[in-house]
């Protein structure tokens, strides 16, 4: 692992430094500052990496109802995942060489685990599904991710 790296599982963040974070990666999770604060808020777990100048170069965040967990969230910056990223979308793990992703995936785990979680989910794309898998991660025999757009909505 990168000896210069640091972990932290923090109550609160910095929501521009994360939003700047997001940006550098092209993600595409909420712009709003008032919508990342919440998200923050809203999560259980919610760790950090940090090169030695203090530069947010991860995050890794999980959500929990108190039996099922989830690893909602997994981020490194793809200068920190080695030479095997190649596509450097989202920051999304493509490759872990220094154990970056790894050591924040496994904090959040841990957390969701002492919260009283008994099975812990994560959604995966691409090569995350690797990444997950050398968590201990298995595919869900039969399971069909799926998900809503809520702006797709009609309001009364």
């Amino acid at each position: 692992m990168d000896e210069d790296i640091t972990f932290e599982v923090v109550e609160k963040i910095d929501i521009n430094e994360l939003k700047a974070f997001y940006d550098a990666q092209g993600s595409v999770m909420p712009q709003s500052v008032d919508k990342l604060s919440k998200m923050v808020d809203n999560s259980v777990s919610f760790v950090v990496a940090r090169d030695s100048g203090g530069r947010l170069v991860g995050i890794a965040r999980g959500v929990a109802d108190g039996v099922r967990g989830y690893l909602t969230e997994c981020k490194l910056d793809p200068a920190r995942q080695g030479p095997g990223a190649v596509t450097h979308i989202d920051g999304r793990i493509e490759h872990d060489q220094y154990g970056i992703a790894k050591e924040m995936a496994e904090r959040v785990i841990r957390s969701l685990a002492d919260l009283g979680c008994e099975r812990i989910d994560a959604a995966a794309y691409g090569t995350e599904v690797d990444f997950c898998e050398e968590l201990g991660f298995k595919r869900a025999a039969g399971t069909v991710p799926m998900s809503l757009d809520i702006s797709t909505l009609e309001r009364d």
